[in-house]
C-alpha cells in the first residue's frame, strides 16, 4: 500500500500521517513539505518537498510515485499574519480572496488532475480533501468569512465535479470531502477563545475520525460530504 499526504508537516497532515503508520504498518508513506524539511522520521516514511500552487511540481510528483491507494490533502489556509478573515463586507481584500482560491480550491484540482491515473485500481482506492462546513451554503447563518467561504464552497463544488466523472473513469476510487471540526492547530489557534465547551479537539481525534472513513468508506460513498462525527454535510 502507497500512501500519499499532501501538507503532512501541518497540524492535521502530521497526525494523520502518525496514524497512517499506526494502522497501516506495512504501507509506503509519502509526505510532503511547503518549506522547511521536518525532523520526524520512520523507516515506512518518506518527506518531498511540494509547492501545491505549481502545477508543473504536481505533475511531476505524480509522474516520481506511480500508482497510490489513498491520497490526502490536508493543506488550507485561512490567516496570514496582516490578515484574518473578514467580518463584514467592509473588509473584503480581493487579493486576499484570491489567496485563499489559491490555497484553498486550486491544489485538490490540480492533483485530481494528474493523479487520476495513479488512483486507477482494480482495488478500492480514496482521493480525500480536507475542506470546512463552513463552505456549506446551506449551513451559512452567520455570515461573515467570506473568502474563505467562497473557496470552500468552490472547493466542494471541484470535488463533487470530479467525484462524478471518476465514477466513470475511476469506478473503484472514493472521492470524499472530509470536514475535519474545530481543531487544535495553528490554523484555528487565533479564534479558539470563546469556542463553546467540546467544540475544540486535538488533532488526533481528528486523525482517528479520517482514518475511520477510510475503513468504512466505498466508492458508492463517492461524492459525499462527511464530517469527523460521521454525519453527511449538506451542500
Amino acid at each position: 500500500m502507497k500512501i500519499l499526504i499532501i501538507g503532512g508537516s501541518g497540524g492535521i497532515g502530521f497526525a494523520v500521517l502518525r496514524r497512517c503508520l499506526h494502522t497501516y504498518p506495512d504501507a509506503q508513506i509519502i509526505a510532503t513539505y511547503n518549506n522547511q524539511s521536518p525532523r520526524f522520521e520512520h523507516t515506512q516514511l518518506e518527506w518531498l518537498k511540494l509547492d501545491v500552487v505549481e502545477e508543473q511540481q504536481i505533475e511531476q510528483l505524480s509522474n516520481q510515485l506511480g500508482p497510490i491507494d489513498i491520497l490526502v490533502n490536508a493543506v488550507g489556509f485561512l490567516h496570514s499574519s496582516d490578515k484574518k478573515p473578514e467580518k463584514t463586507i467592509d473588509d473584503f481584500d480581493p487579493a486576499f480572496f484570491q489567496e485563499n482560491i489559491r490555497l484553498n480550491t486550486v491544489p485538490s484540482i490540480l492533483l485530481a488532475k494528474h493523479f487520476m491515473r495513479s488512483l486507477n485500481a482494480d482495488d478500492k482506492t480514496f482521493f480525500i480533501v480536507l475542506s470546512a462546513k463552513i463552505g456549506s451554503i446551506s449551513d451559512n447563518r452567520s455570515g461573515g468569512w467570506l473568502s474563505y467561504r467562497a473557496s470552500k464552497s468552490a472547493l466542494n463544488m471541484a470535488v463533487k465535479t470530479i467525484s462524478i466523472e471518476w465514477k466513470r473513469k475511476l469506478p473503484n476510487c472514493s472521492v470524499l470531502l472530509f470536514h475535519p471540526g474545530t481543531t487544535d492547530t495553528n490554523l484555528s489557534k487565533p479564534f479558539q477563545r470563546g469556542l463553546p465547551s467540546g467544540q475544540l479537539h486535538s488533532s488526533e481525534v481528528t486523525a482517528k475520525a479520517l482514518l475511520n472513513l477510510i475503513q468504512t468508506a466505498h466508492p458508492s460513498d463517492s461524492g459525499t460530504f462527511i464530517s469527523f462525527d460521521g454525519t453527511e454535510i449538506d451542500w
